[in-house]
């Protein structure tokens, strides 16, 4: 069935490559330009307000992370150190320090999971673009506060904590979310900084796990497993942000995805290599999968056509394939060449000094919980400049 899958991702692929062969080719440089000129809007915001924006809010006016503890505070340095490495403006790397420098502190944080997406983002971009061994040591402290939450019994990182909250009214005990994929770099990068194995362990044996037990027969994923922390044994598997226990949450498609690459370009381990690809194969092929290549939130949501899109989704998929298509034997440009040109048409790209200096609009954070709903997403920004600077390359 695998095999079929890719031949038939293969042809997507080439229909793709005819039906786009008019279109003029994709200039990421211009790009690039473009969502510099419009970051650079952001950023005049961002420094009347000496903090970190996340998204809008219903009134369209910038919602701050208010320099407390935000999953989403890595991204927006992350994006000035890309545009720094672009074009070697010390405005962006001065942005790109200033606004990171807030949260270093919360590299001894033991209480959240999502220390990879911080530091990694910002500070480990900062690292690999100076080589500044203050960040590096940042990046190490971080790494040892994330392998806390490490359970050898069940073989993963736990995400979240079950003592308040919605996470309580669960009733979980040691719940994984597809999303801690994306944490695992921070790890592999200690692990290669310090010559320390012991980061990169704990990594595939997180990811390991989460292959056996997070993806269905067809390479869909749930968002949420939850273990017994005793045991090890599977306890349910759920979601918290997509539209049912059994449906395909977009997003949680992407993070599997990306994540996956990211653990075969460290180990060189086929299975990951042969995960990504089938996953690729289910979100590229999916039935309700639009023919702009932009998701729904949720490959099953009940309003298709006329449910939300989730452009960050798309973002990091795009990004994910860049990599992906380095390393196998399918080729995924034609998808690639879609996905960036509908991320850069009018229907998603904001138009020059409108969205308070965001590039991207009509993201989903999560419809579940009301939260951030048709809007711009500082992750989705990210990503996408991400995306252009791999494709640059």
């Amino acid at each position: 069935m695998k095999y079929f899958k890719l031949i038939s991702l293969s042809l997507l692929c080439l229909i793709l490559s005819f039906c786009t062969k008019k279109e003029t080719s994709l200039n990421a440089e211009q790009l690039l330009a473009k969502a510099k000129t419009q970051l650079n809007y952001l950023l005049q915001e961002a420094e009347k307000a000496n903090d970190i924006p996340r998204t809008l809010n219903a009134n369209r006016e910038v919602h701050w992370i208010n320099k407390g503890f935000d999953w989403t505070e890595g991204f927006f340095p992350g994006s000035c150190w890309y545009l720094y490495e672009h074009t070697g403006d010390e405005k962006w790397k001065k942005a790109a320090e200033k606004f990171q420098a807030p949260y270093e502190s919360h590299k001894y944080n033991i209480d959240n999971h999502d220390l990879g997406f911080i530091f990694n983002c910002s500070y480990g971009n900062g690292y690999r673009v100076t080589q500044n061994p203050a960040f590096r040591e940042v990046m190490a402290t971080a790494a040892d506060s994330l392998i806390t939450r490490f359970n050898p019994k069940v073989g993963c990182i736990q995400s979240w904590n079950v003592d308040k909250g919605w996470q309580a009214e669960r009733g979980w005990k040691f719940p994984v979310i597809v999303d801690n994929m994306m944490n695992l770099e921070l790890l592999f990068e200690v692990s290669k900084l310090t010559n320390n194995p012991k980061y990169a362990n704990i990594a595939i044996t997180h990811a390991n796990t989460t292959l056996q037990n997070h993806f269905r027969p067809d390479y869909s994923s749930y968002h949420v497993v939850d273990y017994d922390p005793e045991t090890g044994e599977v306890r349910s598997k759920e979601t918290a942000q997509g539209y049912a226990h059994e449906s395909s949450w977009a997003r949680g498609q992407a993070w599997g995805l990306y994540g996956f690459t990211l653990c075969y370009r460290y180990t060189q381990n086929p299975e990951y290599l042969k995960l990504a690809e089938n996953i690729a194969s289910f979100y590229l092929q999916h039935e309700n999968l639009p023919r702009d290549l932009i998701p729904y939130w949720d490959f099953n949501a009940p309003s298709i056509p006329e449910a939300p899109r989730d452009v960050s989704a798309a973002a990091i998929v795009v990004s994910a394939l860049i990599e992906l298509d380095a390393f196998s034997s399918t080729s995924y440009r034609p998808v690639i060449d879609k996905i960036l040109s509908s991320l850069a048409s009018e229907a998603y790209t904001a138009a020059i000094g409108e969205n308070k200096g965001f590039v991207l609009d009509h993201s989903v954070g999560s419809i579940p919980h009301g939260a951030e709903i048709d809007v711009p997403l500082n992750y989705a920004d990210y990503y996408y400049i991400e995306a252009l600077t791999r494709y640059k390359k």
